[in-house]
């Protein structure tokens, strides 16, 4: 049960500092926006120098307008979603929620059907404020620049699927995280986060061969020599998979991408049929050795590890807050003296995380920047430093990924170096390799 003591005090308090780091935030935000198109803008006539022989001018402009066109929907996505976060939270949207399915589902089926009601409704209502944003962006913007390829027929049959799935996975998840918080003590949060972390490591040992291909068809690599050309570099590099697949990426849209999937035992290597059309087999190879790289340098388990402790400190934070009263008084709401007040917590948690969040996630971004530098070093270490950058340049332009960004946009932003920067380190590699 929440504590009562003086809540005033620090409830003021926190709804201030929240109020402060939402108004920072965005305001940082809307700048470095601006920064980044006045940046694609003032370039966007002149291909970079290092990239002068191999990029047409007209592909460089297209990265430019396609930049410059999600940003511009970005700066209104990111106005309406703080409207909607103000709304739910110093506004009290979340508190006449929570209220009128205390007086409508409580009574009638328990402290546990109210919860889980009350985390499904906040899921739907924001699934859908957030949905014309998401039709905009793929069927306005990704059509304009020749990226859709999905149907109305394919996005709504995505739609019941993961709907299906947030019911049959989603419900029982919440449920058990729920039973968990309001039946194992002081210390609930340690026990929560460990059920967190069980079914995250679970998730990544089916969702290969359970979920992904309830959306995707995932086919073995057909072609018999580029098979055996990567499994001699997983071999060399001491890589095991479980299978190497294609995945009609295509349907969905044109951009390409290649990727390693599962845990332990369960890894599988998956391309995109629009990586394969695009690429030649060197560069494939090329690429695959990055993959590799981030294997060999153990960056998915540096991750893993990063995301345990992030969580587990999120967790403790979340254990002591949910039992002050003043944490539910800042936002407006107010916690049942009589009902359990779990989901409530971890809602308001889930609202107001992000907004600090957004400080501190520089360093992630440059930590990630980091592993693929590393990543690409390793590539031009055992495959052609050339065919790797012949590679990311083919990309770079078939996405209409602008080389040209603001500086520190890209330092606060990218999870992956410039192409300037990027291609740049490459040369020395490769010589030193």
């Amino acid at each position: 049960m929440p504590k009562t003591d003086s809540p005033l005090g620090p409830a003021l308090m926190l709804a201030l500092v929240f109020t402060g780091a939402l108004v920072i935030s965005l305001m940082a935000r809307f700048w470095l926006a601006s920064r980044q198109m006045r940046h694609v803008v003032r370039h966007s006539d002149t291909v970079p120098a290092a990239f002068a022989g191999t990029v047409p001018l007209e592909s460089h402009r297209k990265a430019a307008r396609y930049t410059l066109t999600k940003s511009s929907f970005g700066l209104w996505t990111m106005a309406f979603s703080a409207a909607v976060l103000i709304g739910w939270t110093l506004l009290g949207g979340l508190g006449m929620l929570n209220d009128a399915l205390l007086e409508t589902v409580r009574p009638r089926f328990g402290g546990m059907a109210y919860q889980l009601a009350l985390l499904a409704a906040f899921t739907l209502i924001g699934s859908l404020l957030e949905l014309p944003f998401d039709l905009y962006g793929t069927f306005r913007i990704e059509q304009a620049f020749g990226f859709n390829r999905m149907t109305w027929k394919l996005y709504l049959a995505d739609a019941l699927k993961g709907l299906l799935l947030g019911a049959l996975i989603g419900l029982p998840l919440a449920a058990g995280m729920l039973w968990i918080m309001g039946s194992t003590g002081a210390l609930w949060w340690l026990w929560a986060w460990a059920a967190w972390m069980a079914f995250n490591l679970l998730a990544m040992v089916v969702y290969p061969t359970l979920i992904a291909p309830l959306f995707n068809t995932f086919k073995p690599l057909a072609d018999a020599a580029l098979e055996a050309r990567v499994q001699a570099l997983m071999a060399k590099c001491g890589f095991k998979a479980k299978g190497i697949f294609v995945m009609d990426g295509s349907k969905r849209s044109a951009h390409g991408n290649a990727y390693f999937t599962g845990f332990g035992s369960a890894k599988r290597v998956v391309f995109f049929d629009t990586l394969l059309s695009k690429l030649s087999p060197d560069e494939v190879e090329a690429v695959l050795a990055h993959e590799l790289g981030h294997f060999k340098h153990k960056h998915i388990m540096k991750r893993l590890v990063s995301m345990f402790a992030v969580s587990l400190a999120a967790f403790a934070v979340l254990g002591w807050l949910s039992g002050q009263t003043w944490f539910y008084g800042a936002f407006g709401v107010q916690p049942g003296m009589a009902a359990p007040n779990d989901a409530l917590a971890l809602l308001l948690f889930m609202l107001i995380v992000p907004v600090f969040g957004f400080f501190v996630s520089p360093l992630f971004a440059g930590l990630s920047r980091r592993h693929e530098f590393e990543a690409d070093a390793y590539a031009c270490a055992h495959a052609d430093g050339r065919e790797l950058a012949s590679a990311l340049l083919k990309l770079y332009e078939d996405n209409a990924s602008t080389l040209t960004p603001d500086p520190l946009y890209a330092r606060f932003y990218y999870s992956h170096p410039p192409a300037t920067e990027r291609l740049a380190a490459m040369p020395s590699v490769a010589t030193q390799a």
